[in-house]
């Protein structure tokens, strides 16, 4: 069969278009939001902070030269080490989302004590360089505990042993959290962080305690319908988009509310 010239074109084209969805699409195995969600959340934070908060961070930022708050957002995972691998999520017994400290968080090695523990750092009378560092923590953890697989179940490490087919390829439902469903959307971080400016005021923002996000995200994984079955979908990615985009911007909107109330 011979095809003529304006058919071969037109097949080139889909054939090209198919294959840039395809690759656009392919999620990036990571620990935690991947980098677009942790700058959306910081960008969300940053221009949501107080005159004296700007103020706080911004001097302690110019110990590092040209560094901004979306810019030292992924600091936390590229320097995880041994010692601080498990401060980025907290895991709970299935069935059961009441955040108990022995049980879930023991010697303080989860998300919710390393949110606290930084918190209280920056607070103090210590080193601008341990305030800095405490800085980079802080912004990293709020959007950790606000990924709801960060919060997850232990029996499958937070979905990370959850296998499925998801964007045309073999994954785990933790990396479809991750970065999937952000790659899915094709916007930059500053793009999606504006858009989500719009709906912050609307979210349950002023509640600071991490352990109430942390049990906000484990109810969403205990929701009906977060587990697919084996095969993230259209149907799957148009009901948990919305969802996913809530939680980066009430990440950003309460790492704003704890900085600006940590610099008055």
């Amino acid at each position: 069969m011979q095809f003529s010239f304006e058919q071969s074109h037109a097949f080139v084209r889909s054939l090209k278009r198919l294959l840039a969805f395809s690759l656009l699409l392919l999620p990036v195995l990571g620990h935690c939001w991947g980098s677009e969600g942790h700058q959306v959340v910081a960008l969300i934070a940053q221009s949501r902070l107080t005159s004296a908060a700007q103020a706080e961070v911004g001097r302690l930022l110019a110990l590092e030269p040209g560094a901004t708050l979306s810019s030292v957002s992924t600091w936390a995972d590229e320097h995880r080490n041994p010692a601080t691998a498990k401060w980025h999520y907290v895991n709970f017994p299935r069935g059961n989302c009441e955040f108990d400290a022995v049980r879930d968080c023991p010697d303080g090695h989860c998300v919710v004590a390393a949110i606290n523990r930084q918190t209280q750092i920056l607070g103090s009378a210590t080193s601008d360089e341990h305030k800095l560092q405490a800085l980079k923590f802080l912004v990293h953890f709020w959007g950790d505990i606000h990924q709801p697989l960060h919060a997850g179940f232990l029996d499958d490490k937070g979905g990370n042993t959850y296998q499925l087919q998801a964007f045309m390829r073999g994954s785990n439902l933790h990396a479809v959290w991750d970065t999937g469903l952000i790659h899915y959307l094709n916007e930059s971080p500053e793009h999606l962080a504006t858009r989500l400016q719009a709906v912050v005021d609307g979210l349950p923002i002023s509640n600071l305690d991490p352990v109430n996000a942390a049990q906000e995200s484990c109810g969403l994984v205990s929701l009906a319908g977060f587990y697919p079955d084996r095969l993230v979908d259209v149907a799957y990615i148009s009901r948990y988009t919305p969802v996913m985009e809530r939680r980066l911007a009430t990440a950003g909107g309460r790492l704003a509310g704890a900085l600006n109330q940590l610099f008055k």
